[in-house]
């Protein structure tokens, strides 16, 4: 189930790539973006950024390392929780 799930992740990142122009004139620009990378292109950074996020999610999902990736990122607001 995780391959197939990787496999969605990388296509719907790989989509919003290559279609950063389509979603830009669908979606319109995100106010973040534009102030934090730049007043032309940020918008369209920004989308190639969430799906290169998508892509590396899907990666991990389709090699089976998102589990150990998922403990890694949370450790340091789990370890305070686990008892000793």
């Amino acid at each position: 189930m995780k391959f197939i799930i990787g496999i969605i992740l990388l296509v719907i990142g790989l989509l919003i790539v290559i279609k950063s122009e389509w979603m830009l004139n669908n979606f319109g620009r995100i106010g973040f973006f534009d102030r934090k990378l730049g007043t032309e292109g940020g918008s369209r950074l920004g989308y190639k950024l969430v799906g290169m996020l998508f892509i590396f999610l899907g990666v991990l999902c389709v090699t089976g390392l998102i589990g150990g990736f998922m403990s890694w990122l949370t450790a340091p607001l789990t370890k305070y929780t686990m008892p000793n």
